[in-house]
């Protein structure tokens, strides 16, 4: 179904605005939260939209895109707060503690607190990205009684594997960067004395000067830049497997409890993709009641992360067209005039799906995602030479399942010099669809011939590998590229297994070495039009560096060493081992 413009005037800008400044809220610990206030010159009393943030109450992401002027204007307050332990605020940071359904409920006692002021009306929604949507989709199984509706822009709903982790492997090009710059520079003074706060300020600032070496230093933990500072990075580190410690956060362990209407916005090369359709899907089909199950809406874009990525057409190395941009506070506006001020703004007779089509450069809409009449089309790895790269072995990829025997193809992996990482669903290191041909000539690679006709996908791409390793533990990446008649082999997604969790996240099960084992990657979700005339291309390697931190090959304790070893990988497919990439391709 392709996209419907709808017309329904919007609250025009009609307020003069006054701004309070650090406003004390008290929280049930007796912790006091500060927030930034702004608000209509009017007596009245408004709907009220919360931004929780530890990235600042001064710059943070809503900030940055004016929205607490923009809001404010036509008839809401808006409260952008600094979390606990962050600037303004009180207490001790530890990222997503506190903001929940712990001990301590930070977002619940300030959508009440927000609710029960005289310029309020009772009714409160949300909004924010990122750490901000994280606080946003923290609260909602909370329920407090005066939330109305969300707006996450870009967040996570399994904290392991979307934040800290993607398929067993450390982020480290964002959390290593994240704990460096947004959480422990900028919240220096809390942290060391006054004396000590010069010399650790340059520190710090040096490590970022530095970064590019410091992804390369071993072992991962401790970390001498940051030991003593940020314990709970390490805490990170020390649970690399799924687990307890990490179920606490899990907000898909909270769907059935969730009972407000939410719009979840997310890019195909935001690095939270995963969890903003995890969430959406979850909340659809699990939410608790019936009316919260229709009340959620989802919105893909071909964006990178941050808010100011919405509203741009260029996207890596791509430029997707006009159409990719959208008007974020125009579209956030018509959500919150419909659950705060009950006006029939249209956007609840729209379909529930909005995505963008890479490639097609249009946008259509769904009454579900993955939306209806795909269907899963595996693409076989196989031996004869596609002619389009000179690549490792330069295999085929085909509809064609093996027939018979095939000689493997293999290659050496040596964490000593990791193959470079190049865009991707990633933050910090330049993400997005960059070519991939320099990248993919240092990989093992399947491609098709030229398509005879355009071929849309839409929804979750996964491949399977058939493969052994010399190894007691390795890494398997592979990446899904558009071959141009050109040459450029355009990244449309990718993904990462770390070897000892091929059959379990919390459960870890190290190889033995020469056996051949069945490997599922994950490549997430996405949309995208293959154009006749072009190639479809697989590349498999192990490591993508420094997106993701190097697989030491030794079945070691993950992050304790500093010596890797090289190993001998080997892919099969032929009759028995038919390795190959799960496409879902739309009628």
């Amino acid at each position: 179904m392709e996209q419907r413009t709808h017309t329904t005037p919007l609250s025009a800008p009609e307020y003069e605005i006054t701004v309070e400044k650090d406003v004390t809220i008290p929280m049930r610990d007796g912790t006091r939260l500060k927030a930034d206030i702004y608000r209509p010159q009017s007596s009245g009393k408004f709907p009220v939209l919360l931004e929780r943030t530890p990235y600042s109450k001064e710059n943070s992401s809503e900030v940055q895109v004016g929205a607490p002027e923009y809001f404010a204007r036509r008839g809401y307050v808006v409260v952008i707060q600094d979390v606990r332990g962050r600037y303004a605020s009180e207490g001790e940071f530890y990222p997503f503690r506190d903001d929940g359904w712990g001990p301590n409920r930070d977002g619940y006692d300030t959508v009440e607190w927000a609710a029960s002021q005289p310029w309020s009306s009772g009714a409160v929604g949300t909004i924010g990205g990122s750490y901000s949507g994280a606080t946003q989709y923290r609260l909602a199984p909370t329920r407090p009684p005066h939330l109305r509706a969300m707006f996450v822009r870009e967040s996570s709903s399994d904290y392991h594997e979307e934040w800290v982790y993607r398929g067993g492997a450390l982020e480290l090009g964002f959390v290593l960067h994240w704990a460096l710059n947004h959480i422990t520079l900028k919240n220096l003074p809390r942290l060391v004395g006054e004396e000590d706060l010069p010399a650790w300020r340059g520190r710090l600032e040096r490590g970022l000067l530095e970064i590019e070496s410091w992804y390369q230093h071993l072992p991962l933990s401790p970390f001498p830049l940051i030991e003593g500072l940020s314990d709970w990075y390490h805490d990170w580190l020390a649970h690399p497997d799924d687990g307890p410690y990490w179920w606490q956060w899990n907000i898909a362990l909270k769907h059935q409890e969730i009972d407000v209407p939410i719009y979840h916005l997310g890019g195909w090369f935001d690095i939270f993709q995963r969890g903003t359709i995890v969430n959406f899907q979850g909340i659809r089909q699990r939410g608790r009641t019936l009316q919260t199950r229709q009340a959620q809406k989802l919105i893909m874009g071909p964006w990178i992360h941050g808010p100011a990525n919405v509203s741009v057409s260029q996207v890596g190395e791509v430029d997707f067209g006009p159409e990719a941009a959208i008007d974020f506070n125009g579209l956030r506006l018509r959500w919150f005039d419909y659950w705060l001020k009950g006006r029939d703004t249209g956007i609840m007779e729209e379909p529930p799906v909005r995505y963008f089509v890479m490639g097609k450069n249009r946008w259509q809409e769904a009454e579900d995602w993955p939306p209806p009449g795909i269907r899963y089309l595996p693409y076989y790895f196989r031996q004869e030479p596609s002619g389009s790269i000179d690549s490792l072995n330069d295999g085929s990829l085909s509809l064609t399942p093996p027939a018979g025997a095939e000689r493997p193809d293999s290659y050496l992996y040596d964490p000593a010099r990791p193959i470079p990482n190049r865009g991707g669903a990633t933050l910090y290191i330049p993400g997005g669809p960059y070519d991939q041909r320099a990248i993919d000539e240092l990989c093992v690679t399947y491609t098709t011939a030229p398509l005879a006709e355009d071929i849309e996908i839409a929804g979750p791409v996964t491949a399977t590998l058939y493969a052994l390793s010399t190894a007691r533990d390795t890494d398997w990446v592979v990446r899904l590229s558009d071959v141009f008649p050109d040459g450029r082999s355009l990244l449309v997604t990718d993904g990462i297994l770390r070897a000892r969790y091929r059959e379990s996240r919390a459960r870890p099960a190290l190889l033995t070495p020469g056996q051949v084992y069945r490997f599922v990657i994950d490549l997430w979700h996405t949309s995208y039009r293959f154009p006749a005339g072009h190639r479809i291309r697989v590349a498999v390697t192990s490591s993508n560096f420094p997106r993701w931190d190097r697989n030491l090959n030794t079945g070691g304790p993950f992050g304790r060493e500093v010596q890797g070893e090289v190993a001998l990988q080997t892919i099969f497919h032929d009759m028995k081992y038919p390795s190959h990439l799960l496409l879902p391709v739309l009628e």
